[in-house]
């Protein structure tokens, strides 16, 4: 019996190369099209040009490299970015820039799979492998070297000049666009997503032999918390994606914050954070770096907050119930709460923040030094919003109960959101309340900013990491609360009325160094007065 054989199709390497710019431009970049139109909506002949241009580079960019050993796998690597950024750009609204590509690489498994949704899943195989796998089994034809170029050449040439003289006739509203809307061509595929992953690759690279250079060696103890007989400690809640916009303390018009309203906390309203992603956001806060300053080379390669405050002789603590401290908590004692199997607030390897207040407890119980305890919240994190508060605190409802934001209405994404915030402020609340219970022994305070917000479907954007420069107000707003017991606003010199009074003041992660440093009276010549946030409140010892 003959066994038949497989003809596989044979296509020349410039055709296969226009088809795949085609499949590129029309399928993978429908939200760019879509904001291109909207960018040039008041001057459509400009719309046409760059239209024309971009397809017309794009195409003699992959021609360009339509070469034997070379066409096939830069073809299958851009069908494969490309779907799966499309993915995201089209059902979120969002940019696949560096900060997202970085936070792939550090996501957890629990929060990876709250991503890989069948819808997701059916994307990727539809728009990215099945395009891919047909890439490979076509057999392509090559010409000898010297003829390949000439016709190479014959096309790149006149499709270049002709993009040339497209953008040159219509520079200045094209030039605008480019400078003005970056969400334009923040979202070109397979463009921006592979010039974001060699971005993080470089950056990562230089990192491995980073020297981290000592800061604020000079720091003690000031006068106050020398004198104090009871250990000062500050518990430092570093929020995850907790939108200002969501806060009753803030203006939300829900009841969002009734443990903390019935504290008497004091909250700075008008808060912005540094970036819109973790990865950015997060050492940003404790770096000492203000945000004009702030990179992430610099970041890694000197000590922070946590390492000054140990030069001071504080005992520093870091629990993590999210993704890493970022490089924030190499040198101190770090501990990732988030992977319990014996807890019933844990599941699938992650924990509801309630995970922290039993141990809070038990450490606020036995602390004999002045201390500092960092509380990285899973907080808000999306999209699985409903996975981020217990029963109990299912109060708005009804609520979005996918991780496919796309199958709920507006309102259930918001419900299950704002029960995530709900649930937060039971945390905080219950951060304050353990410390008052254990005020005989310490004198305690507690400060909360999230890294960053959240969009909700605002504008067709959900979840956050925009690039900042364009980012919604609603991913760079962010809560920034505070409380104090009695004996430590007595020890610091503390007038929390002067706080409530002041708390219409702007503020943003630049303070957090400073403020902290100030709360636990750290004398050193890198702390700013001018940049603590309750410094005009405290009397100068």
């Amino acid at each position: 019996m003959k066994i038949p054989t497989f003809s596989r199709p044979e296509i020349g390497s410039i055709p296969l190369t226009l088809i795949v710019s085609a499949y590129l431009l029309v399928v993978t970049n429908i939200t760019f099209w879509s904001r291109t139109a909207a960018a040039f909506s008041s001057n459509k002949t400009s719309l046409l040009a760059f239209s024309v241009a971009i397809s017309l580079l794009t195409i003699c960019a992959l021609v360009t490299l339509s070469v034997r050993y070379v066409v096939k796998p830069v073809l299958i690597l851009c069908v494969l970015v490309a779907g799966f950024a499309s993915y995201f750009t089209d059902t979120y609204g969002v940019v696949v820039d560096k900060e997202m590509v970085e936070s792939a690489f550090v996501t957890t498994g629990a929060e990876a799979g709250h991503i890989l949704t069948p819808h997701f899943v059916l994307h990727v195989l539809v728009f990215a492998v099945l395009p891919a796998i047909l890439i490979g089994l076509v057999r392509v034809r090559h010409r000898p070297f010297l003829q390949k170029a000439l016709r190479n050449l014959a096309l790149i040439l006149p499709a270049f000049a002709v993009a040339l003289v497209l953008i040159g006739y219509n520079y200045a509203a094209i030039a605008f666009v480019a400078r003005e809307r970056k969400e334009v061509l923040n979202v070109f595929n397979p463009a921006a997503p592979l010039s974001s992953a060699v971005r993080f690759a470089l950056s990562a690279y230089k990192e491995v032999d980073a020297v981290v250079a000592p800061f604020g060696t000079d720091a003690r103890a000031g006068d106050r918390l020398a004198a104090e007989k009871k250990p000062v400690v500050v518990v430092v809640v570093a929020g995850e994606t907790a939108r200002a916009a969501s806060f009753s303390l803030d203006g939300y018009a829900r009841e969002t914050n009734p443990e903390l309203k019935a504290l008497g906390v004091v909250n700075f309203a008008n808060t912005s954070s540094c970036g819109t992603a973790t990865a950015v956001s997060l050492p940003c806060m404790f770096s000492g770096y203000r945000r004009t300053e702030y990179s992430e080379s610099k970041a890694h390669t000197r000590q922070n907050l946590v390492d000054v405050l140990t030069h001071a002789g504080v005992n520093v603590s870091w629990w993590d119930n999210n993704t890493g401290s970022k490089g924030i908590a190499k040198l101190i004692d770090y501990a990732a709460i988030n992977g319990r199997q014996n807890s019933p607030l844990c599941h699938e390897g992650e924990c509801l923040d309630g995970i922290f207040l039993d141990g809070l407890d038990s450490k606020l119980a036995t602390i004999k030094h002045d201390s500092v305890i960092v509380l990285h919240q899973l907080g808000s994190h999306g999209p699985g919003y409903f996975g981020r508060y217990p029963e109990a605190y299912r109060r708005f409802t009804p609520d979005c109960r996918t991780d496919e934001l796309m199958n709920c209405s507006h309102d259930e994404i918001v419900n299950a959101y704002d029960n995530t915030i709900l649930y937060t402020d039971h945390i905080l609340a219950s951060v304050a309340k353990l410390l008052a219970k254990h005020e005989n022994t310490i004198s305690g305070a507690m400060i909360y900013m999230s890294d960053h917000g959240e969009s909700l479907g605002e504008n067709g954007i959900y979840l956050h990491g925009a690039p900042y420069a364009i980012a919604p107000k609603e991913q760079t707003h962010v809560p920034f609360i505070s409380w104090f017991s009695p004996s430590y606003a007595r020890t610091m010199g503390l007038d929390t009325k002067c706080l409530l009074a002041y708390s219409d003041a702007a503020m943003s992660h630049d303070n957090l160094f400073h403020t902290v440093l100030g709360m636990m009276n750290i004398q050193t010549d890198v702390y700013n007065r001018e940049l603590d946030a309750f410094a005009p409140c405290v009397a100068r010892s």
